[in-house]
Parts: structure tokens; C-alpha cells; sequence
């Protein structure tokens, strides 16, 4: 009844209009039986990542501006009124046109004139100057039922479905062409109201048609009701197009307007918990299944259009970490979080660590061992790791007069990749002696560029021209740990590589010259300062309270010798110590 209504309604328009309006110079008269083609909108290529934030207004106006090139129809309504928000969402979808909203400071007027639109579907009460002159303009009432809607569209709409407060969202953007539903706004603490109560299919008229329960919603209604008459005219015929390759970011709601466009062009909202698609394995698989080519975000939380478009081409490579995501400390309301046991050494030698007093697959068989009894101490995943000291400090200049001894890259190999084919990180540490840490880092780069592997600093180890191992504790310049974190950011960056845990071994303020000066801005890393301290655990604890004593902004880690410690913490006592280390490693 709904379409052959709307039928009739429009071959009547036609015909009123096309007989009473005289034909231009030239032109030619269509007739029902030869009906003009269809018109579109024009989608752009958007930037590889757009952020949108502000109000509804110039979101819908940001999301219009990103996506389209033009639009001959578009749907226009006043800032406010949720109703007509609901109304205009779904002639939007039918329509295949965007949304914008009529409000103080929106330049409504000069969008409509960059998209070259020549008609408007008018939603509720819409400020007259709003409308451009030349602008045809159809009217629509806010909370129009789909015969009225149908009428002023001359598209098809589906069956109406009743939004809950709340609802808006998720019901704008469950809206699908080429017949979307007609959302109409319920009443306020109805319980019948909910969204998920409501069969938005095919049902009898009299219990899915707002009309027949809601006198102000029905064509016949009496003088009180507030719905309008069928429109005198309707839009031109016109024909959706699809934004292909662009998938919009919500970490929230998304303003209704824009979302109406976004599903008006097809595009899919993805929910992205925090704001950075790597945080959680079910956004980087999603992102992954996806491959946009752009992505337009709404949210305060997703950084930077730069920032966003890195963490998007990460994701892409649907590549994880130990422990699920992208991310190496994951930090998103309601997901837990991860922490991670280590044990320290090199392969071969157990002499400077656990790591190596067994062969590699007892190395990997350990490390979970030692994982285990802390993931009844936290809801946060407790993630097994190696880290593997790469250059050792020697007590000789080595041939290039380093005192660093270079384990080759093959030696360490196959523990690397036996613990990432179980799913544990690594760690690789540099002792580099007289040689810079972004030399040695460099030498790694193979190794470094698996997703599962990270890098350590020690700076006890790094001598001065003068200095020998044993003779001084040695130090770092805040300028060179910096230079090595931007060069580890950028080979990240560049490789699409999730981010990689940024470890400095620290036991004493002086090892790490000017440290509040350390650059914790790459997004590529997570910095965690590992407090070393042996010995009591009361001379333990005063290192790590002065250790944390204006630090910048990083994770924390604490080391367990079982040699050196009087006595050790077992993992209980472990995770007692404030704040709970995000990295426990054991030597």
C-alpha cells in the first residue's frame, strides 16, 4: 500500500508539474513512460585518514566535505531535533545523499553551493535561509511516516521501526538501501521503545505504522497533529553511489547526520574501542578484513589525521603481538591489558643469566613456566618473553675496539623465532661498550624487524673513550637514547611493524644523564624504565621509589636475580610492589 501510494502520489506530481510548467527553448518534455535518468552524487578520493570533531553541525559537514565532490540532492534539517535526525537518516539512505544540519555558525549555504545541489529535502523545521536562492526545496515533516516520506522522495522506504532513547546509533547506522527503514523516535521511558524489541521486518500495518498508534504521525490527522500534508512536488529521481575503500573509525557515537551520510554512501562504521585500531586483536583483524583505502574517524581519542593514518597501515597488515593486538601495553576501558615475565641471558651460556642454562626448546618451555603463576594475579594477559642480551660487554677492546662482543644474528635466530612461534616476545639487549647504541641497534636490524621483537638499552654498559667494564659503571647522554628511539620508531614506521617495547636498564639516576628530557612521543614504541637493583629487598624498594621520582611518562620493570636477591620475590610479592611492573624479568 506504502509503494503504490507513493506511486500514485508522484505520477501526479509529475504530471502536475510537467503539464502546467512551460517547456524551456529546446528542451524536451518527459513523460511518465520516459522518466529522466537518475542523478548522483559525485564521491572524491578522501585523505588516507580524516578526524572529525565538533558539534553534530560540522561534523556533517566535515563528513559531506571529506566524501563527496558533489551532490545534486541533499537532505537538510535543523541542529537539535533528534526526531527529524531519525526522519532525514533514513530519506538519506533512500536517497543515496548526504545530510547536513541547519545551526548557528554551519556553513550550510556555502556546502550546498560547493556540492552544485539543486534540490533540498527540507526535514522539519528548517530555517528559510538556510536554503540557498535557486535551491529548490521539498518539505518533509519531522517524524514523517513512510507514505509522507515516500511521497516527498519519490524513492521506496521499508517498514518503520521505533528508536529507544539512546538507540539513534546503532539504528542509523543498521539503515540499508536500497528500501531503509523509517526510524521514528519513540516515547520517552516506553519500554516497547527498545531498539532490540522491535522486528524491523515485514509485520501487520497496525502494530509496526507509527501512524496507526500516534495521531500526530498519520496524513489524516486533525488540527492538533503536527505532520504536514503530501508535498506539492518531489525530488528528482536519483541513484546511490558507493564510497568505495573508506570505512569510518567510531570510538563512541557518531553524530547522526554524518552517520546518515556514511550509510548513505555505503560505508561501514567500525567501533574502535580507545580510539587506535592496533589496541585489540578484533580491530586489527577487522581493519585487516577491510584494507581502506581512507578512513574517517569521530572521536577525540584518535590522535592526529597522521597519527591515525601510521596506525591504520599497521593495522592493515593484520600482523600480532604475543598476546593478541598490535599494541605492547594496550590500554582500553573494559579489555584487559598485558604484562609480561621474561627470562634475561644469552643462548649458550648460563653464567649471565637463566636464558641460557638450557637448550632453546627448554629456554621457551622455562619461560612460560615462569609466566604462568602470575595470570591468577592479574585480569590483565600475562604475555611470556626472552630477552636475549645480542652484544656483550667484554673485558677486552674486541677487534674494533668496542668492548662489546657481538653474538651473530644467526646464533640468536632460532630462539627468536622458536619464541615467537609460541608466542612469546623478545627482547634483544645491547651491553654496546664504546660503541653507540644506534651502531649496534642498526646491526640487529634483521631481527628487529620480526613484529614480536623488541630492543633493550643497557646503559651500565656503555663506556666513555676512556672507560673499562668493572673499573666504572657506565652512562648515556639522553641525546643518543633519543636518537636510537627515533631510529627504532622509523624502522617501525616504515615496515608496518606493530610497536616494539623500548626498554632503558637503569639502577642509578647518573646512568641516564638529563632523563626527563627522554622522548616519549613515537607512537611506534612503548618506553619502560627497568629498575636493576639487587640485593635487600629494602635497598631494592629505595631504588625503584627513587628511580620513579620524577621519571617521564613510561612502564615500569623489575628485575628478580636469583643469586643476588636476599631473598627473591615469588610472584605474589612481586606484583605487591606499587605501581605492579609491567615487565618481571629473571636472571
Amino acid at each position: 500500500m506504502v509503494a503504490i501510494a507513493a506511486a500514485v502520489a508522484v505520477a501526479l506530481t509529475a504530471a502536475c508539474s510537467w503539464g502546467t510548467t512551460p517547456d524551456a527553448p529546446g528542451t524536451t518534455t518527459p513523460s511518465a513512460s520516459a522518466p529522466a535518468d537518475p542523478i548522483h552524487p559525485v564521491v572524491q578520493a578522501p585523505p588516507a585518514a580524516t578526524v572529525v570533531t565538533g558539534d553534530d553541525a560540522q561534523a556533517a559537514l566535515t563528513t559531506s566535505r571529506t566524501l563527496l565532490a558533489s551532490a545534486p540532492v541533499v537532505v537538510l534539517a535543523p541542529a537539535g531535533d533528534g526526531t527529524a535526525a531519525l526522519t532525514a537518516a533514513s530519506a538519506a539512505v533512500a536517497l543515496g545523499a548526504p545530510v547536513l544540519l541547519a545551526a548557528d555558525g554551519a556553513d550550510v549555504a556555502g556546502e550546498l553551493e560547493r556540492l552544485g545541489a539543486t534540490h533540498v529535502l527540507a526535514v522539519g523545521d528548517v530555517p528559510a535561509d538556510a536554503i540557498p536562492d535557486g535551491v529548490a526545496s521539498v518539505p518533509a515533516a519531522s517524524g514523517a511516516d513512510a507514505d509522507a516520506l515516500e511521497a516527498a522522495t519519490g524513492a521506496d522506504l521499508g517498514a518503520p521501526v521505533v528508536v529507544g532513547p539512546g538507540g539513534e546509533d546503532a539504528a542509523v547506522r543498521a539503515l540499508e538501501g536500497p528500501e531503509p527503514a523509517v526510524l521514528v523516535a519513540g516515547p520517552t521511558g516506553d519500554a516497547s521503545t527498545d531498539p532490540a524489541s522491535v522486528d524491523p521486518g515485514p509485520a501487520d500495518a497496525a502494530s509496526t505504522d507509527p501512524a496507526a498508534t500516534d495521531p500526530a504521525l498519520s496524513d489524516t490527522a486533525g488540527p492538533s497533529s503536527t505532520a504536514t500534508a503530501l508535498p506539492a512536488t518531489t525530488l528528482p529521481a536519483t541513484a546511490p553511489v558507493t564510497a568505495d575503500g573508506v570505512v569510518a573509525f567510531a570510538d563512541g557515537t557518531v553524530p547522526l547526520a554524518a552517520a546518515a551520510t556514511l550509510r548513505a554512501l555505503g560505508v561501514v562504521v567500525l567501533d574502535v574501542p580507545g580510539g587506535d585500531p592496533r589496541a585489540t586483536s578484533a580491530t586489527v583483524q577487522a581493519v585487516a578484513s577491510a584494507a581502506p583505502a581512507a578512513v574517517v574517524a569521530f572521536g577525540d581519542t584518535f590522535g592526529t589525521p597522521e597519527q591515525l593514518a601510521a596506525r591504520v597501515a599497521t593495522a592493515r597488515t593484520g600482523v600480532e603481538l604475543p598476546g593478541g593486538g598490535q599494541l605492547v601495553f594496550p590500554a582500553v576501558p573494559g579489555q584487559p591489558g598485558k604484562k609480561y615475565v621474561a627470562l634475561y641471558g644469552t643462548p649458550g651460556s648460563g653464567a649471565l643469566g637463566v636464558l641460557g642454562e638450557q637448550d632453546v626448546p627448554a629456554t621457551i618451555a622455562r619461560a612460560e613456566q615462569h609466566a604462568a603463576p602470575f595470570r591468577s594475579l592479574t585480569a590483565d594477559t600475562v604475555v611470556p618473553a626472552v630477552e636475549i642480551i645480542a652484544t656483550i660487554a667484554s673485558g677486552g677492546p674486541e677487534a674494533d675496539g668496542s668492548y662489546s662482543r657481538k653474538r651473530p644474528v644467526e646464533d640468536l635466530r632460532p630462539l627468536v623465532e622458536a619464541a615467537g612461534a609460541a608466542g612469546q616476545y623478545v627482547v634483544l639487549d645491547l651491553q654496546p661498550g664504546r660503541q653507540d647504541f644506534v651502531t649496534q641497534a642498526q646491526a640487529y636490524a634483521d631481527l628487529l624487524a620480526l613484529p614480536h621483537v623488541g630492543l633493550a638499552l643497557d646503559p651500565e654498559w656503555r663506556l666513555a673513550p676512556d672507560q673499562v667494564h668493572l673499573r666504572q659503571i657506565g652512562s648515556v647522554g639522553i641525546d643518543e637514547v633519543n636518537a636510537t628511539a627515533a631510529w627504532l620508531a622509523g624502522f617501525t614506521r616504515e615496515r608496518g611493524l606493530p610497536q616494539k617495547m623500548f626498554v632503558l636498564h637503569q639502577f642509578s639516576l647518573r646512568m641516564i644523564t638529563e632523563r626527563e628530557r627522554l622522548d616519549t612521543s613515537h607512537d611506534e614504541l612503548a618506553p619502560l624504565i627497568h629498575v636493576d637493583g639487587q640485593g635487600s629487598q629494602p635497598a631494592k624498594a629505595g631504588t625503584w621509589a627513587t628511580l620513579r621520582t620524577g621519571a617521564p611518562p613510561v612502564h615500569w620493570g623489575w628485575k628478580n636475580f636469583y643469586d643476588e636477591d636476599a631473598p627473591m620475590l615469588d610472584p605474589a610479592q612481586t606484583y605487591q610492589v606499587q605501581p605492579v611492573p609491567d615487565l618481571v624479568t629473571y636472571q
